[in-house]
C-alpha cells in the first residue's frame, strides 16, 4: 500500500500539541480590526482549537501527526 500524503496547506495552518490536540489561528486578523471590541481583538491573538466537526477531516489530511 502506498504511503499516505500529508496535505501541506493544512499542515501549515494547524499546530498539533504533545497530547495530539489541534490548534488553529482565528480568522480575520489582518485588517479591519479597529472596529472590533477589545475583547475580540484580545481573543484573536490566541490560538483556538479546531471544532469537533472539522477534527476528523483535519486528522485525515495529516496522517503522520508528530
Amino acid at each position: 500500500m502506498p504511503k499516505a500524503k500529508t496535505h501541506k496547506a493544512t499542515a501549515k495552518r494547524i499546530k498539533v500539541t504533545k497530547k495530539k490536540k489541534l490548534l488553529k489561528r482565528y480568522s480575520a486578523q489582518d485588517h479591519f480590526n479597529a472596529r472590533e471590541p477589545g475583547k475580540v481583538k484580545h481573543q484573536k491573538r490566541c490560538l483556538g482549537s479546531v471544532s469537533k466537526a472539522d477534527e476528523k477531516n483535519v486528522r485525515r489530511a495529516l496522517p503522520y501527526l508528530k
